[in-house]
């Protein structure tokens, strides 16, 4: 299991195996075009309940989930291990 806490406190888990996963990486791929895509990576490396966990970690007092820092805190999770940076 690749695990830790970015920045902002949100703690995760996730299975490695999730990221061996071609639809994945073409989501990635995509966001530079289509930023909209950057929710389905969410929820491929994080699962549903751990997105939401995300989401309420970062969520701003008016209830906005910012996109910005959901961006930065995916790009954590990715950077924070071998497994995410391949």
């Amino acid at each position: 299991m690749i695990t830790g806490t970015t920045p902002r406190g949100f703690e995760f888990e996730i299975d490695p195996k999730v990221l061996d996963d071609m639809e994945l990486l073409d989501a990635l791929a995509e966001t530079e075009t289509n930023p909209l895509r950057i929710s389905e990576v969410s929820l491929k490396v994080l699962g549903k309940e751990q997105r939401k966990k995300m989401y309420d970690n970062i969520r701003t007092e008016d209830g906005r989930v910012p996109i910005d820092a959901a961006t930065e805190e995916l790009m954590f999770i990715f950077n924070s291990s071998e497994e995410g940076k391949n």
